[in-house]
C-alpha cells in the first residue's frame, strides 16, 4: 500500500445507512485492503427509515454484490412498481406514479405531446392506460421486465422491505467480508488540535477506534458532523412544513388478501398517510404538521384506518426537513439522517444514502483529504437534495384540498427552479432536466398530470400526424399494454416463484 492512502474507515452508527455503507464499501474497497470498522450500540434504537424504495435499491444490490432474491427473503420484501396517490386533488381522486415509461415517442416528439393534443380534443383516456407498470400495479400483478422491450413495455421496479431485517442482513454480509463491528456507545470524539480532523472514537467500554476517514451514520443526532464538527443545518420547514410521523405496523385482513405491488399514499387533513405492503405485515404511517394536528389526533386517525390487528404501539418520530450545509467536512462524511432529511413521500431516503456512497467512491480521497474533493461532493449533494425537495414541494403546491394545511401549501412561494419547471410544462409540455435530478421526465409527467397541471398547447411537431392517426396508434398501445399486463401472474404468485417459498 502506497504512502498517503486511506488505511482505515470508521462508520459511526449502524441501521440502514451504516450497514449499507459497510456492505458496499467492503466490496468496492476490498482490493485496497482498507480496514472498515462499524461502531453501534444495541441499546440505541434506530429510526428504520426506508421500508419503501426506488429502483435504485436494486442497483445497490448489484454493486454491493448482494443476491436480490436472498435479500428479499431475508427482509420479507415485496415488489414495488410505483406509488398510488389518493385524495390529493380532493376526496375520491387518485392517480398513479409508475416506475416506467408512457407510450412511445415518434418522429422525435415525446409521447405526452401527442397525448396532450388528443386530450385537448376531448379524448379522456388516462395516462396510466399507456403504462405497463401502472396496469400491472393496479391489477395486482407483477412480471420480470422484458429486455429488450418496446418503449411502452419498459418499466423498472423497486422493493418494500422490513428496514430492520434489511440492516441485519447487510450486517451479516459485511461481517463475513471482514468488517469489524464494535457494540458500544460512543461517549467522546477525539480531534486533532492543529487540523481539527477526527482522530478516534472513544466508547463506554473503554475502546478507542482510530481511523483516517469517518462516516457519520448516527441519525438525526449527527454526532460527528453536527455535534463535533459543528456543521450547520439548513431548515426547510418553510417549504415542507410536516415535522412529525407516527407509525403502526398491522396484520393483513383475514383471508388471502392480495399483496399490492405499490405504495399507497393517502392525503389527510394535515398531511398524508402511507401504506406499505410487506410479505408478513403492512407498514402504516401518518406524516403531518404539528402546527395543524396533535400527536394524539394523528395516532387516533392512523389507528382508525388500520385494516388488521396492530402489531405495536404508535411510534412517534420528530424531524426537521433540510440538510447539512456541508455533508463532507474535514475527514468526515455524513450519510443518511445525519446528512439531511426529506420526508418519505417519494421513498428517497435509501436512494440518497446510496447516491452518497457512490459519490464517496467516485471522489475517494487519500489521507490528505484534498478539499477539492469535498467541495465537489458537497456541491453535488446540495443540488441532489434541492432537486428532490422541489419534486416533493410540487405534490403539495398543486393540491386541490380544502383544509387549512393544504390551502397554506398552495400559497407556498416556489423555489425558482421549480417555478420554471412548472411554467414551461404548463406552457407547452416542455420538460426541463436539471443537473443531478433524482427523478426523470416520466415521474414529473405523472405528478404534473395527476395533480391537474396540463399544458396549454402541444409541440407543433405533433401535428405531423392527424388526431385520427394518433388515436389509432394509441389504441394499439393500450391493447398491447393490457395484453401484457393480463398475461402476468399475480404479485403473490410472482413472489412465491421468484423467492421459492410462500408469500404471506
Amino acid at each position: 500500500m502506497s504512502a498517503g492512502r486511506v488505511r482505515s474507515v470508521v462508520i459511526a452508527g449502524g441501521g440502514t445507512a451504516g450497514w449499507m455503507a459497510a456492505a458496499l464499501l467492503s466490496r468496492r474497497l476490498a482490493p485496497l485492503g482498507i480496514a472498515i470498522t462499524l461502531v453501534e450500540s444495541t441499546t440505541i434504537g434506530t429510526v428504520g427509515v426506508g421500508e419503501a424504495t426506488t429502483p435504485a435499491i436494486r442497483d445497490f444490490f448489484a454493486e454491493a454484490g448482494l443476491d436480490e432474491a436472498e435479500v428479499m427473503r431475508a427482509s420479507n420484501a415485496t415488489a414495488k412498481l410505483g406509488i398510488l396517490f389518493d385524495g390529493w386533488t380532493g376526496e375520491d381522486s387518485g392517480f398513479f406514479h409508475p416506475f416506467g415509461l408512457y407510450g412511445s415517442p415518434s418522429n422525435g416528439v415525446d409521447f405526452h405531446q401527442y397525448w396532450s393534443k388528443l386530450h385537448a380534443g376531448g379524448n379522456r383516456t388516462t395516462l396510466d392506460r399507456y403504462s405497463l407498470a401502472s396496469q400491472l400495479a393496479l391489477s395486482g400483478r407483477m412480471m420480470t421486465p422484458l429486455r429488450p422491450a418496446p418503449d411502452y413495455g419498459f418499466f423498472d421496479w423497486a422493493v418494500h422491505f422490513d428496514a430492520a431485517l434489511f440492516a441485519h442482513h447487510l450486517r451479516e454480509v459485511a461481517e463475513a467480508r471482514g468488517v469489524t463491528r464494535v457494540d458500544a456507545r460512543i461517549n467522546r470524539v477525539e480531534r486533532c488540535g492543529e487540523t481539527g480532523r477526527l482522530l478516534s472514537l472513544h466508547t463506554d467500554t473503554g475502546a478507542q477506534i482510530s481511523g483516517d476517514l469517518f462516516i457519520d451514520c448516527t441519525g438525526f443526532r449527527a454526532l460527528l458532523a453536527g455535534e463535533t464538527l459543528g456543521e450547520p443545518y439548513d431548515d426547510w420547514r418553510t417549504l415542507l412544513p410536516v415535522d412529525r410521523a407516527v407509525a403502526i405496523p398491522c396484520a393483513y385482513r383475514e383471508g388471502a388478501a392480495p399483496i399490492e405491488p405499490y405504495t399507497r399514499v393517502t392525503a389527510r387533513a394535515a398531511g398524508w398517510q402511507w401504506r406499505i405492503p410487506l410479505r408478513h405485515r403492512i407498514g402504516n404511517g401518518y406524516v403531518y404538521a404539528s402546527s395543524h394536528l396533535s400527536d394524539d389526533e394523528a395516532a387516533a386517525t392512523l389507528r382508525a384506518t388500520l385494516e388488521g390487528e396492530a402489531f405495536a404501539e404508535p411510534n412517534l418520530l420528530r424531524f426537521t426537513t433540510g440538510r447539512r450545509q456541508r455533508v463532507w467536512v474535514s475527514n468526515c462524511v455524513a450519510l443518511g439522517l445525519a446528512a439531511g432529511f426529506l420526508e418519505p413521500l417519494e421513498s428517497t431516503s435509501i436512494t440518497l444514502i446510496y447516491s452518497g456512497l457512490q459519490r464517496l467512491l467516485a471522489l475517494f480521497p487519500d489521507d490528505g483529504m484534498n478539499p477539492a474533493l469535498a467541495d465537489e461532493y458537497n456541491r453535488i449533494t446540495r443540488l441532489e437534495y434541492e432537486r428532490v425537495r422541489d419534486f416533493l414541494i410540487l405534490h403539495y403546491w398543486a393540491n386541490r384540498r380544502s383544509e387549512p394545511f393544504w390551502a397554506e401549501r398552495r400559497a407556498t412561494p416556489l423555489p425558482d427552479g421549480l417555478a420554471r419547471k412548472i411554467r414551461l410544462f404548463a406552457a407547452r409540455g416542455r420538460m426541463v432536466r436539471m443537473e443531478w435530478e433524482t427523478f426523470a421526465d416520466p415521474s414529473w409527467l405523472a405528478i404534473f398530470v395527476g395533480l391537474g397541471i396540463m399544458p396549454e398547447a402541444w409541440d407543433p411537431l405533433a401535428d405531423s400526424f392527424t388526431s385520427q392517426q394518433i388515436e389509432s396508434a394509441f389504441g394499439r398501445i393500450t391493447r398491447d399494454v393490457a395484453k401484457l399486463a393480463a398475461s402476468a401472474p399475480t404479485h403473490r404468485a410472482w413472489l412465491a416463484a421468484r423467492l421459492g417459498d410462500s408469500a404471506g
